[in-house]
């Protein structure tokens, strides 16, 4: 055999070989979950615009109840919503002996039930341009139109612009917000 047909053959061999050794090609190994199939913190944690979110909802043990059945709907400040707080709130928030609090903040931005965009600007026309939700933290936020976007308003009398709507996953909905909502 000369070095030509024998380089050829080699390489032939080596291609195969990586392309059957390669589980890049097995469709049963590879076969992607979509956002359905991932919870909320899931979908929360494979967005790097939720790393404070999500490194808050780990310091206040909300991980299993966000992880549940639900339905959930939760308005996730972003990490510019974070960054919008006072310097050194998110530090003081995520302290062991702060546990309390940040669960409250939390649960504030939390609402049982899975409420589309839709169903949001739905509601709000049907009360008057008003929209009071129940939070699981036990207070209320209220919805509202402004120039063509959806506004929350807190306990505080803040308000906070929904950014983006309707990322779903397996056991609720996510709306991003540009402001961090306080309980009162």
């Amino acid at each position: 055999m000369n070095f030509k047909k024998l380089t050829l053959l080699l390489l032939l061999s080596f291609t195969t070989s990586i392309a059957f050794a390669n589980d890049n090609n097995d469709p049963i190994k590879n076969k992607k979950k979509d956002n359905t199939e991932e919870t909320i913190v899931g979908v929360a944690a494979s967005n790097e615009n939720f790393s404070t979110l999500v490194a808050a909802v780990k310091a206040a043990n909300l991980v299993d109840v966000l992880n549940g059945d639900g339905p959930f709907t939760v308005f996730a400040p972003t990490n510019d919503a974070f960054g919008k707080l006072p310097e050194g709130t998110v530090y003081s928030l995520l302290k062991p002996e702060n546990k309390k609090l940040l669960t409250a903040v939390l649960t504030y931005h939390v609402v049982a039930g899975k409420f589309d965009a839709k169903a949001v600007v739905k509601a709000i026309k049907a009360n008057n341009g008003k929209f009071v939700i129940k939070t699981v933290q036990g207070n209320e936020l209220t919805a509202m139109l402004k120039n063509g976007s959806v506004v929350l308003k807190d306990a505080k009398g803040n308000t906070s612009k929904v950014i983006m709507t309707d990322v779903d996953a397996s056991n609720g909905i996510i709306h991003a917000i540009d402001t961090v909502v306080m309980p009162q």
